[in-house]
């Protein structure tokens, strides 16, 4: 018995030791690049003269504009939430539950939202809204409720995708049967399938809560000066009123309130329904009873392509709708602010230029991304054998969710305040943008990555094993063949997220050499001849650039790509 248990002690110490290989290098990239800037923002913000100021921070919090700020992020964030599920559910369910021609192009559009540049879909919409815009006469540019369009044109797709996965695999001969037995329709969606659904409904509406209560590019484009979330207000702090300690306040509730949304998604996640039956149901063709479903996911789709439409018809017709067709605009983006003609624009360097900078960061980024991501997906999907372990990967798996929903913005200065002394004096080097967007992305590729290998069956690891083989080559014969089409589908997500990736960035791109959202950026932001112009025509080419990657992500059909 003493043997016994001093071999299993052994063998559980040497699970650890292979369990603490894995997370080292993760670890200490998140230690570095991720708590140190943010615990030295926060840090930044509390101490004063050497001694913690919580008097500081009560003040801040006790502000009117504080208040304001708090109540339109939690305000904004319910409601555009609350939309987004009313229209994600009859198209996750017409996508995912119908076979109908063009089912697979519309899901593609329709998840390309998501990965679009912020900046981008703020110009599109205030194109869109604008006096001069198609839907100019509404009188909606400049509102709140074009914020809140804003917020769910960009998180839609991931109610779609999330919901959409679990529909798809519902059991559904007991909606069948209980049809038979004379239920309505609306019945048997009350009684049979949203009890199903409704953990997959819950938590994908957490991530989309989340995702607005941190969005920045929409906010700041289509609110101004005039609206304000918690993540707009800290970079307002940060760089116009350099009020540090009220940005670090801010940071602290933005943080508190996050890491209690991902636990409260973790544990949706974790604790599926265990009467619910899961098995693959070829989609049927749509019947009468399908008309409401189809016709939301119709007018989803004319909501999605109307901002687009209106961003690529405004950078054809530079002088409005009566001027005629050109390409004068995406002509300028050729040149600089100084070139003969384009005095007075915000352009410092050549769209080509920015847009080369961005791919060239993006791909940096991905391969970090999936480096990082690959060993936490390794490490979180391998068999726990004792309560310690499961603990651990627990506990992991919580740590390397935080970059999720904490402020970029927080991230980016934190990243020039902390990593500025020898020997981590890092703000020359050229892997400093694609080290905090490789951490913006590490999440979605791990969350890709995960239920692909949690599928497989350990038995044939230890088969594997048995036979000889070591950890390599059981992870070159069992889990990459399994593992390649997602790695693939994780890696053009991670590309897609990188090139529109615009809070940490902005804070880290030097002026001379900057990503394309900047560029854009800048360009809306300095009235001038042709900046409005040339922004949207900008976005056109950001924004026809990830769509391409999505597209070629969608071909890969990974169920799990964006899972979250």
């Amino acid at each position: 018995m003493a043997a016994a248990r001093a071999t299993g002690g052994g063998s559980t110490a040497g699970r650890l030791a292979g369990l603490a290989g894995l997370a080292a290098l993760p670890a200490v990239v998140l230690g570095i690049f991720f708590v140190l800037p943010v615990s030295g923002m926060v840090a930044r913000g509390l101490v004063d003269d050497g001694a913690l100021d919580l008097a500081g921070v009560l003040e801040v919090l006790g502000r009117p504009r504080t208040g304001r700020v708090l109540w339109f992020t939690v305000w904004s964030s319910a409601v555009a939430t609350t939309v987004a599920v009313a229209l994600g559910l009859p198209a996750a369910y017409a996508l995912y539950r119908l076979r109908w021609p063009g089912r697979r192009v519309v899901r593609a559009c329709l998840l390309v939202p998501f990965v679009l540049p912020t900046v981008v879909v703020g110009v599109a919409f205030r194109q869109l809204l604008g006096e001069a815009g198609p839907l100019g006469f509404l009188g909606l540019d400049g509102t709140a409720r074009a914020i809140l369009a804003g917020l769910v044109f960009f998180n839609v797709a991931v109610v779609i995708r999330g919901v959409g996965a679990a529909w798809e695999s519902l059991d559904a001969r007991p909606g069948e049967a209980a049809a038979a037995l004379g239920a309505s329709p609306g019945h048997v969606f009350r009684t049979v399938t949203w009890p199903q659904l409704r953990p997959a409904v819950v938590s994908s509406a957490s991530v989309v809560f989340l995702f607005c209560a941190t969005a920045f590019g929409v906010v700041l484009t289509l609110g101004g000066l005039r609206y304000a979330s918690v993540e707009t207000e800290i970079y307002l702090l940060t760089v116009q009123r350099l009020d540090l300690q009220a940005a670090a306040a801010l940071s602290i509730v933005q943080l508190l309130a996050v890491t209690a949304l991902l636990l409260l998604a973790a544990r949706l996640r974790a604790v599926p329904d265990p009467t619910v039956a899961r098995r693959s149901v070829p989609p049927r063709r749509p019947r009468r009873t399908d008309v409401v479903p189809l016709a939301v996911t119709g007018l989803l789709l004319a909501f999605v392509a109307l901002p687009v439409a209106a961003l690529v018809t405004g950078s054809l017709q530079p002088d409005g709708p009566d001027g005629g067709w050109s390409l004068e605009a995406y002509r300028a983006l050729d040149g600089r602010g100084t070139a003969p003609g384009q005095g007075g624009t915000a352009l410092v360097v050549p769209v080509t230029e920015a847009l080369v900078t961005s791919l060239r960061t993006a791909v940096d980024a991905t391969w970090m991304a999936l480096l990082l991501g690959g060993l936490l997906a390794l490490l979180l999907t391998r068999r726990s054998r004792s309560r310690t372990e499961r603990r651990v990967r627990s506990v992991l798996d919580g740590l390397f969710m935080l970059p999720l929903g904490v402020s970029a913005v927080t991230l980016g200065f934190g990243f020039l305040i902390t990593l500025d002394e020898p020997p981590l004096d890092l703000r020359d080097s050229p892997l400093l943008i694609p080290l905090a967007q490789a951490l913006v992305a590490l999440p979605l590729v791990v969350r890709t990555l995960v239920p692909v290998l949690g599928g497989v069956d350990d038995r044939l690891r230890q088969a594997a094993q048995s036979l000889g083989a070591g950890p390599v080559r059981t992870l070159v014969t069992v889990d990459l063949p399994v593992a390649w089409r997602p790695l693939l589908a994780a890696g053009g997500f991670a590309f897609a997220v990188s090139l529109g990736e615009f809070g940490a960035t902005s804070f880290l791109a030097r002026p001379d050499d900057p990503t394309l959202p900047v560029v854009i950026f800048r360009l809306i932001g300095r009235p001038g001849p042709l900046n409005d112009e040339m922004a949207m025509a900008a976005s056109v080419v950001l924004a026809g650039t990830t769509a391409l990657v999505m597209l070629l992500v969608e071909r890969l059909r990974v169920p799990s790509v964006g899972a979250l």
